[in-house]
């Protein structure tokens, strides 16, 4: 009777995962993907529109170093997912307000759009470890495969309807009322995701399982470790990356005056190629090694930006982003395999709260350069282009730091990732779900893999 009580209680905290995941995947497809759309629309201003894609980022960043402490205070896992969640679900509210109205300050959607990431980000490392505890080892290749795919669905499903949608009132004239309408499709989206996620069980909270690594400690490795080689080149990308990365949304919109239609179909190609490759490049990996993987990708991602200057031909921008996707996607399945892979498993969680902030950082120093570049060029169609070729030079300059990646050991295993946000650039914005990682108990094959020992060096070892 226990078992089958187990057994049911399993069943249906997987369903309303699955379920979670759905609607929170629809959420972002029908509301912060088009964010830089709605700042265009009230006139805020091409630059604004670049910036509120990467700077809210940042303070989703912070925020999330208060996450152990707020399960800690709340003494749940769930508690602390669940209210992060509805807090999410908040900071879109005001949106549909400012859409109805038919603006707000700069500052005041700048405030919601931090809050929508801070509350995200808040919630991952608790989420991370409470559906570790929830779904057995056993299931969970098979389980977050069909979770994964569910989730791609659903965004998809919520990208290509808000297209439509604003394509549809711009026709009248009316594409203000229709991002309150995307606005408050994706309110009710997160709200039903916070319901399935509150539908599901709680775990106990073990501070003892995962271990916080100091910062300073981490900082020392990344500084001087082989592994740091690889943190510095990730970082030096994103910033050369990032300077014109959050523009393609205005040039689209206001340079090359697309449709909304066009808009859509040119965003979902870069994110549905990621998906579709994601299978082919780890069979890549596997064959060839993740640092082979990550030439590939980084070297990929260089041209780019530039390819933009010399077309405005719809055709040929799809085929530019089937480019990008297949590029950034395998860069950051070799980032995956080649750092994050390597960690040990109880200190995934801190480390990975480190490097999205260090990320974010990143993301904000090179569109803050993007930002203050555009305004001084005077934010014409050759402006766009001179920050396009200037992101190409510094990306191509990265190819120094590539260099000095170490050659890593790792076993080319499936990963799988969520999705947290849409870009034209980089197809989307993921994070690891750190319970499909392989952890220590699945070296015993004797394959050679390598760690990365982060713990204090033994008083004794002269260290």
């Amino acid at each position: 009777m226990r078992t089958d009580r187990r057994a049911t209680r399993l069943r249906s905290n997987l369903r309303a995962s699955v379920l979670d995941g759905g609607a929170f995947s629809f959420m972002v497809g029908t509301g912060e993907t088009y964010l830089p759309a709605f700042v265009l629309a009230v006139g805020l201003g091409e630059t604004t529109a670049g910036m509120i894609a990467a700077a809210p980022m940042l303070g989703g960043a912070v925020i999330q170093m208060i996450s152990p402490w707020g399960v800690q205070w709340m003494r749940s896992l769930r508690r602390w997912v669940v209210f992060c969640a509805v807090v999410q679900t908040l900071s879109l509210t005001p949106l549909v307000y400012f859409a109805l109205r038919g603006g707000a300050p700069a500052a005041l959607i700048f405030a919601a759009a931090t809050l929508y990431w801070a509350s995200g980000m808040a919630l991952s490392p608790a989420w991370n470890t409470w559906i570790g505890s929830l779904v057995p080892r056993r299931l969970r290749a098979h389980f977050f495969g069909r979770r994964v795919r569910v989730t791609q669905g659903c965004l998809l499903t919520g990208l290509i309807s808000g297209g439509l949608i604003l394509h549809h009132f711009a026709e009248g004239r009316r594409e203000i009322s229709a991002f309150a309408l995307l606005f408050c499709t994706a309110v009710v989206a997160r709200l039903v995701s916070a319901r399935f996620l509150a539908a599901q069980s709680d775990s106990p909270v073990d501070v003892t399982k995962h271990r916080t690594v100091p910062l300073p400690q981490l900082f020392r490795r990344f500084a001087h470790g082989a592994d740091g080689r690889l943190v510095a080149y990730l970082l030096g990308l994103q910033i050369a990356a990032q300077i014109a990365s959050p523009f393609f949304n205005p040039y689209m919109l206001e340079k090359l005056d697309l449709s909304y239609a066009l808009y859509m179909t040119i965003v979902a190609t870069s994110y549905l190629t990621k998906v579709v490759a994601s299978p082919w490049l780890g069979r890549f990996a596997a064959r060839f090694g993740a640092r082979t993987l990550l030439r590939v990708g980084g070297t990929g991602v260089i041209p780019l930006a530039w390819f933009w200057t010399v077309t405005s031909d719809w055709r040929l921008l799809l085929v530019i982003q089937i480019v990008s996707g297949l590029a950034w996607g395998a860069l950051e399945l070799a980032n995956l395999l080649m750092f994050f892979e390597t960690i040990h498993e109880h200190e995934r969680t801190s480390v990975l709260t480190v490097f999205n902030l260090l990320n974010a950082v990143a993301t904000v120093i090179g569109a803050s350069i993007g930002a203050v570049l555009l305004k001084r060029f005077g934010e014409t169609r050759d402006a766009y282009h001179t920050l396009f070729l200037i992101s190409t030079v510094a990306r191509a300059g990265t190819i120094v730091l590539q260099a000095r990646v170490l050659a890593v050991n790792v076993r080319a295993k499936p990963m799988i990732e969520q999705t947290i946000a849409v870009r034209p650039a980089l197809g989307s914005i993921n994070r690891p779900i750190l319970s499909t990682l392989p952890d220590e108990s699945a070296d015993s094959t004797g394959e050679d893999r390598k760690r990365i020992d982060l713990s204090p060096p033994d008083p004794g070892s002269g260290a």
